[in-house]
């Protein structure tokens, strides 16, 4: 939960944007947030000490990036759906461009290999 929610804060869309960025950590590091700590921790933890969880260094800065931008401490600097939508269009697109290129190289070293 966002931590306004947690503090019984008004709360909107942009709490759901947190969220979403909780759900995008997960995906990018494949793990639990706050599994060593309680509930009560975590809502002290998030809530009151602006802590998140930490993201790693091997994720690609265009996912942390996003993830971070979600999480920001004030509601309203978090973006909107929207503009997250435009920014995963944005990612995609950059690993359709990767994904092709290696594929080409594999593909043309596969050919050297027959010649």
């Amino acid at each position: 939960m966002a931590p306004e929610v947690l503090r019984n804060e008004p709360s909107d869309e942009k709490s759901d944007v947190y969220s979403f960025g909780v759900i995008l950590w997960e995906l990018a590091t494949e793990k639990i947030p706050w599994d060593n700590l309680n509930a009560m921790q975590v809502i002290g933890a998030v809530g009151f000490m602006n802590q998140r969880p930490e993201i790693p260094k091997d994720v690609d800065p265009g996912w942390a990036s996003l993830i971070e931008i979600c999480w920001h401490s004030d509601p309203t600097c978090r973006p909107t759906f929207p503009e997250l939508l435009e920014r995963l269009k944005e990612l995609q697109k950059q690993y359709v461009i990767q994904f092709q290129a290696a594929r080409s190289a594999g593909g043309e070293s596969t050919q050297r290999k027959e010649s």
